[in-house]
């Protein structure tokens, strides 16, 4: 088992482990009940599981060059996705804020029984 095997075995793995905190992060977006909910699952496993992408194909290239641009790209990706997140559960929360004030309507009075 020589030195590039080995090297490709480890970059696959953590390619393959990557894609399952993408899987992850997926699976977050479509089963948590609330956006601040969905968007933190998002952020934290893509972003991670971007990484360990990242670092796989860093690994199988072998080039130090190659690994400061995809390193570059990580960066990136991180605060973009840390901005967009941050514009969402802001409006998100907005929402939440500016909700209608509650009427005197029959079912507010059901509920001071």
């Amino acid at each position: 088992m020589g030195m590039p095997m080995v090297s490709d075995l480890i970059g696959a793995g953590l390619m393959i482990l990557g894609l399952v905190f993408f899987t992850a992060g997926t699976v977050g977006l479509l089963r948590f009940p609330d956006v601040r909910s969905q968007l933190h699952a998002l952020t934290k496993a893509d972003n991670l599981g971007l990484g360990l992408v990242l670092l796989g194909v860093a690994i199988q290239a072998g080039e130090v060059s190659t690994a400061i641009l995809l390193l570059l790209v990580w960066v990136l990706a991180l605060g973009a996705a840390s901005v967009s997140a941050q514009a969402l559960a802001g409006v998100e929360a907005r929402k939440v804020t500016e909700a209608p004030p509650m009427g005197g309507t029959s079912a507010g009075a059901e509920g001071d029984r």
